[in-house]
């Protein structure tokens, strides 16, 4: 796997305002303060399951509908999963515009309210 996807996943985290990449288990994981709103999972991590994805916060039953809709895109992560995140595979055709949404979305469930306020209204 090339780190194509890993670099425009990063460079669509941190262009969120005051949003850091912080290593953890052995991962990238993006935050607002100590708040995760997305985390990589490499396809050579068993987090990955074989496939580099991202799992990101979603607003309630936002992940069922998704994963219904779109299996090969979507899926329950495992941990996060049971708490409504959802995981995006990047090995395919990633709709890179889709996803800044879904990292926006993700970012504005845990960001404090003066940061949100700095995004684009929806």
């Amino acid at each position: 796997m090339t780190a194509r996807p890993l670099t425009k996943l990063r460079k669509l985290c941190l262009s969120l305002p005051q949003a850091v990449e912080v290593e953890a288990w052995s991962e990238p994981t993006f935050r607002v303060g100590k708040k995760l709103f997305a985390m990589y999972a490499s396809a050579d991590n068993h987090h990955g399951g074989g496939r580099p994805a991202v799992w990101c916060k979603a607003g309630s039953g936002n992940q069922s509908l998704m994963v219904r809709a779109a299996p090969d895109r979507f899926f329950v992560p495992p941990y996060v999963g049971p708490s409504g995140w959802v995981g995006v595979y990047l090995d395919a055709a990633v709709d890179w515009g889709e996803l800044k949404e879904l990292l926006t979305d993700a970012y504005r469930l845990i960001a404090p309210k003066r940061l949100a306020a700095l995004l684009p209204n929806e």
